[in-house]
This record gives structure tokens, C-alpha cells and sequence, in this order.
């Protein structure tokens, strides 16, 4: 039986608001390829959410609790619980992540 993929608010303003960026700063139609590439990327997770590496910020400090999964340059950090995998962070890899990780995961 497949695993129910959620984005949490978090998530989903962050992927809305990577769109937004790229469709005003980049090259026309990139924004849907990347979208694109995010949601197949998440929706893989429903049949192998375990397949994800555990974050190397987190696992710095000790905490096996979240996975990521690429679709390069974008990280999406998740969290399997029971039969839900629970998508908390969808960035670009090549911003600040550990001070992201602690904001939106740590600290709340």
C-alpha cells in the first residue's frame, strides 16, 4: 500500500514561491520543468520514502528523524510517520540550510 505524501503550509509556500521566482527571473517554461521535477520527485516518495539520505546539517548533530530527496539544485526535506510521509522544506541547496533547518525545523 503506498505512502500518503502531505506538504505541510511550509512546503507548499515554499514551492509556490519557488515558482513565482523562477517564472519572473529565469527563462520561460523553466519554472514548469522544475515544478515538474519536484512533484515527481515527491510523488516517488509514496511507493520508497525510505530511500531518501538523512541531511548532513542534521546528522551533524545527531538527528536521524527527517530525509531529503533531490531534484538538483532543490532539496526537499521530509519525515515519514506511519504511512504519511510529512514534506516540511522544499530550497535550494545552495542557500544558508542550516540556519533554514533550525528555523523551520528545530526551532518550532
Amino acid at each position: 500500500m503506498p505512502f500518503l505524501v502531505f506538504l505541510t503550509a511550509d512546503a507548499a509556500r515554499d514551492l509556490e514561491e519557488l515558482y513565482q521566482y523562477i517564472a519572473l527571473h529565469d527563462l520561460p517554461g523553466k519554472a514548469e520543468r522544475v515544478l515538474t521535477g519536484i512533484e515527481k520527485a515527491l510523488s516517488s516518495l509514496a511507493e520508497s520514502p525510505d530511500r531518501g539520505a538523512y541531511p548532513k546539517e542534521l546528522l551533524d548533530l545527531g538527528i536521524r528523524d527527517y530525509r531529503e530527496i533531490f531534484f538538483k539544485p532543490y532539496r526537499m526535506i521530509y519525515r515519514v510517520v506511519d504511512k504519511v510521509v510529512h514534506v516540511f522544506l522544499i530550497a535550494d541547496g545552495r542557500r544558508d540550510m542550516q540556519a533554514l533547518l533550525q528555523r523551520r525545523l528545530l526551532d518550532a
